[in-house]
């Protein structure tokens, strides 16, 4: 049966319906029905857009159509029945009809309906379901700074999604237990507000550390709506005393730094010398302990009180005075100077062996050479050779006055 391309409004509000109503009554099941229209259920977020698509296997020339929710013809076939822009044809061919819903709302919902003029009617229904986008979570609870030790009650709401969403609590990347969200439906509305409570007992490593809670819903990516809060913590301080310097020297100035890391930071400070009174030299100035001069008698174990009206805590340094000349002190100094008086000494000590092995050699080849000679050399007569001989006789001749009367028998 073929119907006119282009059905008036009161047409298709009448014939349509009469047939529509047949088509629902009857329980005729089409097995493998080439006419047989064929569709599928869709999802869609509000603000969306949604395609409806409806095919038949073959074609009789019978035309396709898309009924609303109020079974309100939306096209027959490239036809456009009702004046809504949101809805618009996206493909029109003899074995289908597929069209959009942009912006889609809530009241979008429900059973839109494929039909095919044929002899009987044939039809299929498509389910659209809308969801509603849940709103950016809110945390409420947290105005004060909580005192170390104390519990904090932080409370997340969530409005507007459908179906109701599940709220997620975080300390930082890790999961915390909240207690069931609370469901409720909002009046005239299909969505639902939800709430989680989360109780926490703070210590000072939370202090600045993001309590997050995050929405988890179908119609939103993973982290797409979260808050988050950060927690402010008191606790006492924790103090830690910081020289000037790690070699302190007599005679130099030099101070200490009372650090109090704590929530608010200390407002009080008092200084004192363990096992007796602050040198005369020694003024407390707030957070720092000031020598003027050191002094060996500075020696000994400083303590440092920090009050920041939460708590009071204490640190210590114990002052160790080192010689003004005492470069032992210094452990950098003592291998520098070393390292130099080494090379030095080695230096003196290798041009000392130098020398040495030099007139070593010098004087060995000296006696060697003297040597040869007098090993060579031949006796001379000289011409003061008789008066060497005279001498020679004078020198017997007082040696001995055997000799001397030998010589006068001999003459005479």
């Amino acid at each position: 049966m073929a119907f006119p391309s282009a059905p008036s409004a009161l047409w298709s509000a009448s014939l349509l319906t009469v047939l529509l109503a047949a088509a629902v009554h009857s329980n005729i099941v089409y097995d493998d029905d080439p006419l047989q229209p064929v569709t599928s259920d869709e999802t869609v977020s509000v603000g969306g857009t949604v395609t409806l698509t409806c095919r038949v296997a073959e074609s009789d020339n019978s035309s396709l159509q898309w009924s609303n929710t109020a079974q309100q013809t939306l096209y027959f076939g490239e036809k456009r029945a009702l004046r809504d822009n949101r809805i618009q044809l996206h493909r029109s061919t003899p074995t289908e009809l597929s069209i959009t819903i942009s912006d889609v709302q809530l009241s979008d919902e429900g059973e839109y309906t494929c039909s095919i003029f044929t002899m009987p009617v044939r039809t299929a229904r498509a389910t659209v379901t809308v969801l509603g986008v849940p709103g950016k979570p809110q945390i409420s609870g947290f105005e004060n700074a909580v005192p170390e030790g104390g519990k904090v009650t932080l409370t997340c709401t969530s409005t507007g999604s459908k179906p109701p969403a599940r709220l997620i609590w975080y300390r930082g990347d890790q999961e915390l237990e909240g207690r069931p969200d609370v469901v409720e439906p909002v009046p005239d509305d299909p969505t639902y507000n939800v709430s989680s409570e989360l109780t926490l007992e703070v210590s000072r490593n939370d202090d600045n550390t993001f309590i997050t809670c995050a929405v988890d819903h179908p119609s939103l990516a993973p982290g797409d709506k979260r808050s988050e809060q950060a927690l402010r913590v008191l606790y006492s301080p924790n103090v830690v005393i910081h020289p000037e310097s790690d070699l302190p020297r007599e005679g130099e100035k030099f101070y200490l730094e009372c650090l109090g890391n704590g929530n608010p930071e200390p407002t009080s400070y008092i200084w004192e010398k363990k096992d007796g009174e602050l040198p005369p030299l020694a003024k407390a100035d707030g957070a720092f302990l000031r020598f003027e001069m050191l002094n060996k008698s500075d020696n000994g174990v400083y303590l440092c009180h920090a009050d920041n009206g939460i708590g009071n805590n204490q640190g210590e340094y114990t002052l160790l005075v080192q010689d003004a000349a005492d470069n032992i002190a210094d452990p950098t100094a003592m291998l520098t100077s070393s390292g130099v008086d080494h090379a030095v000494i080695g230096g003196v000590v290798a041009v000392i062996v130098f020398i040495l092995l030099c007139l070593l050699i010098v004087l060995g080849r000296y006696l060697i050479r003297h040597k040869g000679h007098l090993l060579t050399e031949k006796p001379r007569a000289t011409p003061d050779a008789p008066a060497a001989n005279r001498l020679a006789a004078i020198i017997n001749a007082e040696g001995g006055h055997s000799g001397a009367e030998d010589k006068k028998e001999y003459f005479i």
